[in-house]
């Protein structure tokens, strides 16, 4: 389902769905970061659904959290950004420890391609918000980088919440996908 008119990269809070049939094959990716084949099943069968919620801190420092849930209610990754593009370490259940930083950047500043296409107007006008997540490799023993690129595209006629995603593995693997999302509600 489209976005509501309103909804713009300002303030992507709300409650989505992957639509995995407008959205790229993810298992080759998450195959190369390490995942198994069994967890790999599970996530191509299962519904992911995120609640993000996007805001600025007492500090004014801009923000967004989201908490992703598996069919059944089961608990995904939670991420926690802040759009300074400051490094911070952590360890997710799933890829393990990484190193992540976010970022609202214009549509300009990226340097590859893929990243910096199928925008909307509004979202080139405000900027884009970029998140580049890395395998902390001294820990991990694996090296992997993936960045994604958060906003607003039209996508068969419709206004949807999509990512383009660049994802650099282990041996230099070249993998890029879009991931289209359906608007559930506003919370």
């Amino acid at each position: 389902m489209a976005v509501p008119a309103e909804f713009s990269i300002l303030d992507i809070s709300g409650k989505f769905n992957l639509n995995k049939s407008m959205s790229g094959d993810t298992d080759e990716m998450l195959n190369l970061q390490g995942i198994g084949w069994m967890k790999r099943k599970v996530i191509a069968v299962a519904s992911v659904t995120l609640a993000i919620k996007h805001y600025k801190d007492e500090a004014g420092v801009e923000r967004f959290d989201i908490d992703q849930t598996l069919t059944g209610g089961i608990p995904g990754a939670k991420e926690e950004s802040v759009l300074n593009w400051a490094e911070k370490p952590s360890k997710s259940p799933l890829f393990g420890d990484i190193i992540g930083r976010a970022r609202r950047c214009q549509v300009s500043e990226l340097e590859d391609d893929f990243l910096k296409s199928n925008w909307t107007a509004d979202t080139i006008e405000h900027g884009v918000i970029h998140v580049r997540v890395v395998s902390d490799t001294a820990k991990s023993g694996t090296s992997w980088t993936v960045n994604q690129v958060l906003g607003v595209q039209e996508i068969n006629g419709q206004r949807r919440h999509a990512r383009n995603v660049k994802f650099t593995g282990p041996k230099g693997e070249n993998i890029e996908l879009v991931l289209v999302y359906d608007w559930i509600s506003s919370k």
